[in-house]
């Protein structure tokens, strides 16, 4: 039965985007009026989140972030399914590097990188870079229960190029490469929320006592690798623009919690600039403070 399901998605899915973004917006437009004001999904969630990060916004600013955060959501939706058919021309066209200086002087002097990652504007068309950059993208994912899904979400995302692994793959990845003398960008979704169980980094993140996982900055010094913080801003609908801003070229020289320090401060200085583009829905906040596992 779950298998009969996904084909007829698979079916829906590659005859639907075949249509013009501009055309597949006006289901977007459909799908926000559904999940907001009849489905309400995660509506209380958004709503906290917001609230609590953002304690001085009045009730108005509050409510229009959040309707403009669900309008994105669902934009975001048919983007990432749009991935099925759009060409890597027209990707490239919306989805831009403003520099590529800092990744092009690292590739030069033979360092690889690790990307801290954020789940802000459209982080499914981020695994689309691999044409805009010299090195080679390994983009770590975890793998979907389901494995039809995540067959279909791991050929998205390999669609231009760049390669995904599991976090215990990682390592020896980024070794094999090295390696076959191939400089690798490492990307981490450094934002998500590490179980109640590991031993988390925390920091005051958008006003709140927030985990943070630090496989980042272990990985970025057993490697040696330098790292770079991925800053994206949406600059309209369907066009984004990203950059690459330097955290540390020699991590094993930082104090530790340097690097994790410094990447939440960006993050935070981004979500601020744009609050209605980060992943308001996400339970970021469940899991509160094991003072055993300090």
């Amino acid at each position: 039965m779950k298998r009969a399901g996904f084909y007829i998605f698979y079916v829906i899915n590659y005859l639907i985007t075949l249509l013009p973004l501009r055309v597949l917006y006006l289901f977007s437009d459909f799908f926000y009026l559904f999940i907001y004001y009849i489905f309400k999904y995660r509506r209380e969630v958004v709503a906290k989140n917001l609230r609590n990060s953002f304690p001085d916004m009045s009730d108005a600013e509050l409510k229009r972030t959040e309707r403009r955060f669900y309008r994105h959501l669902t934009d975001l939706f048919v983007e990432t399914l749009k991935l099925t058919h759009i060409s890597q021309q027209e990707i490239l066209r919306r989805y831009i590097l403003k520099d590529r200086t800092l990744l092009d002087r690292l590739y030069d002097d033979g360092r690889d990188v690790v990307a801290v990652c954020s789940h802000h504007s459209n982080w499914e068309w981020l695994a689309s870079v691999q044409p805009s950059i010299r090195q080679q993208v390994l983009a770590i994912y975890k793998p979907l229960k389901n494995k039809d899904f995540d067959r279909f979400i791991y050929k998205l995302r390999t669609k231009f190029g760049s390669k995904v692994s599991p976090m215990q793959n990682i390592l020896r990845d980024i070794v094999r490469h090295r390696r076959e003398n191939i400089r690798t960008v490492t990307a981490f979704a450094a934002d998500q929320t590490p179980p109640p169980d590991e031993h988390a980094y925390w920091t005051t993140f958008m006003n709140q006592e927030t985990g943070i996982y630090k496989g980042t900055e272990k990985v970025a010094v057993m490697m040696d690798s330098a790292v770079v913080f991925i800053h994206t801003r949406k600059v309209k609908r369907g066009f984004y623009e990203w950059e690459t801003r330097l955290i540390t070229e020699h991590p094993k020289d930082e104090e530790p919690g340097f690097i994790t320090r410094k990447h939440v401060a960006m993050l935070e200085e981004m979500i601020r600039a744009q609050p209605e583009y980060w992943l308001w829905s996400h339970r970021r906040w469940k899991y509160k403070r094991n003072k055993n596992n300090d």
